[in-house]
C-alpha cells in the first residue's frame, strides 16, 4: 500500500517515503515537540520507526501515515492509526496518535488530520472503538482527545512498560471515542 492516500481539506495523509526521514529526524529532535514523547531521537531511530509505519501498513492497512500539507508539499508529521502498545490497557485495540512540527501547531492541522484518521477507521476497520493514550501533562494531545469527543478512562491509566520506572514521562492517560 505504498500509493495509500487520505485527503482532506488541507492535507494528506500518506504512506511513508524515502525523503521522509530527514522531515522526521527534525521533527523528533525538536526539544518542544518532544517534551511530552521521550528524548530528542537518532537518524536510526527515525528509521526504525519508518520501517515499523510501513510494516503496520503493509500488515494492517494502516499506520500513523505522514502528513502531507497540500499547498506546499510539506511533511508536517504524522497521524494515523495503529495497533495499540504491548502490555498496555490498549493492547489489542486501534490507537490513533498523532506529532505535528511546532511550527503547525495552533492551525488545527492535527484535529483535521485525527477527524480524517476516525471517519477512516470507523469505515474500514470493524472495531467499535479508537483508543489514545498520552502522559497527563501533554495538555496539548489530550485537549485535542475531548475536542474530538473522546472520553477518559481514568481506570485504564497505567504505567508505560517502555519506560523507566523513574521517568517523568512515566504514567499515561488513555481516552476513547466509540463509532
Amino acid at each position: 500500500m505504498d500509493d495509500f492516500a487520505l485527503p482532506t481539506g488541507r492535507l494528506i495523509l500518506r504512506a511513508w517515503r524515502d525523503e521522509d526521514h530527514a522531515p522526521l529526524l527534525a521533527l523528533c529532535r525538536d526539544p518542544h515537540v518532544m517534551e511530552h514523547l521521550g528524548p530528542p531521537q537518532s537518524a536510526e531511530d527515525i528509521h526504525a520507526a519508518i520501517a515499523r509505519q510501513r510494516s503496520f501498513q503493509a500488515e494492517h492497512g494502516y499506520c500513523f501515515w505522514a502528513i502531507e500539507r497540500r499547498v506546499d508539499s510539506a511533511m508536517l508529521g504524522f497521524c494515523g492509526l495503529k495497533p495499540g502498545p504491548l502490555d498496555t490497557p490498549i493492547e489489542g485495540r486501534i490507537e490513533i496518535g498523532w506529532r505535528l512540527r511546532a511550527d503547525a501547531w495552533g492551525q488545527s492541522y492535527a484535529r483535521e488530520a485525527a477527524e480524517a484518521c476516525l471517519a477512516w477507521g470507523f469505515a474500514n476497520l470493524p472495531d467499535d472503538r479508537i483508543w489514545a493514550i498520552t502522559v497527563l501533562a501533554n495538555s496539548r494531545s489530550w485537549g485535542l482527545m475531548k475536542r474530538l469527543g473522546m472520553a477518559r478512562h481514568g481506570d485504564l491509566d497505567f504505567d508505560h512498560p517502555g519506560l523507566a520506572a523513574d521517568s517523568p514521562l512515566l504514567r499515561h492517560i488513555t481516552y476513547s471515542i466509540a463509532r
